[in-house]
């Protein structure tokens, strides 16, 4: 069975891909939006790990709506869960059995409720799997350093291709560089460079 998984070049989606390869044929997918081109990070990481690689192109307006509902917040968690959604719509529509992304258990943003999770299976007849579900960061971090090269640290300082480096761009552009210091809360990124395959 053909799967793809959301993937950020990140541990979380990576070991989503990990705990899934035993069941299907496993393709990482970063969704972006042609703003940038950091989806070739996750291309680069997902040649280091030995997975199949795409990228699916999103609706650029998404990425426009999302940042004004950023700027209108004052945070980012609703905007990049608006773009969380449309990417699964957008992954759903594509030729996989099941989908999947590196959500876990006590994630803020990006989340997918039962009842998301339940419509895209209907309207799509794929398989919504979120592998993580389950498990807490600690549990997460603890598998990661068991099987995973990570590199870690500040978000502007991580090559990664998720959905918020794509928002910082724009709003970088618009705004200029302070601006994001405004609207996004420092956190630490990860960007995966290898696995330990035993």
């Amino acid at each position: 069975m053909e799967l793809g998984v959301l993937y950020s070049g990140g541990k979380d989606s990576t070991l989503a891909a990990l705990l899934l390869e035993e069941f299907y044929d496993v393709t990482l997918v970063t969704a972006h939006f042609g703003i940038t081109d950091d989806w070739k990070h996750a291309r680069e990481t997902a040649e280091a790990t030995g997975f199949a690689f795409d990228r699916l192109e999103l609706d650029p307006d998404v990425a426009h709506d999302a940042v004004t509902r950023i700027r209108e917040d004052g945070f980012p968690r609703n905007g990049i869960q608006e773009i969380h959604h449309h990417a699964l719509e957008r992954l759903a529509r594509q030729e996989f059995d099941a989908i999947a992304d590196g959500t876990r258990r006590d994630d803020r943003v990006p989340t997918v409720s039962r009842a998301q999770a339940q419509s895209l299976e209907d309207r799509h007849d794929v398989d919504y799997i979120a592998p993580l579900s389950g498990f807490g960061r600690t549990a997460v971090d603890r598998l990661v350093e068991d099987r995973l090269e990570v590199t870690a640290g500040p978000s502007e300082e991580i090559d990664r291709a998720d959905y918020e480096a794509e928002l910082r761009a724009l709003i970088a552009e618009k705004d200029g560089p302070a601006a994001i210091g405004d609207l996004f809360p420092d956190h630490d990124q990860t960007y995966v460079t290898g696995v330990h395959r035993g």
